[in-house]
C-alpha cells in the first residue's frame, strides 16, 4: 500500500521555479538549516523534546516552536541549546 501524497523535494523542486517564493526561501534559509541540524542532534541522540527542555533549562513548547520554525530564538539560546546537545554554534558572514 503506497503513501497519498508528494515527497518534500519534488514541492520544493516545483516551488523554486516560482522566483518570488525562491526569494523568500532563500531569506529563511539560514534559520532553517539551524533548525534541522538541532533536530538531526536531538534524534541522533534519542533525546525527545521535553528531555531537551530539562537540559536547556526551558519548557518543552519553546523547544517545540523552536524546531517548528515559530520561534526565533536569541542567539544566546541557540547556543544554550547547542551545548546541550554537545555541539556549539560557530557563524561565517559570507
Amino acid at each position: 500500500m503506497s503513501k497519498a501524497g508528494a515527497k518534500f523535494s519534488e514541492v520544493k523542486e516545483l516551488l523554486m521555479k516560482d522566483e518570488e517564493f525562491k526569494t523568500e526561501y532563500e531569506k529563511l534559509k539560514p534559520r532553517y538549516d539551524v533548525i534541522s541540524q538541532i533536530i538531526e542532534a536531538r534524534t541522533s541522540q534519542n533525546i525527545t523534546q521535553e528531555e531537551l527542555a530539562l537540559r536547556v533549562g526551558t519548557q518543552k513548547s519553546n523547544i517545540s516552536r523552536l524546531e517548528s520554525g515559530t520561534y526565533n530564538p536569541s542567539l544566546d539560546f541557540l547556543a544554550k541549546v547547542a551545548r546541550c546537545l554537545g555541539k556549539e554554534v560557530q557563524i561565517t558572514l559570507k
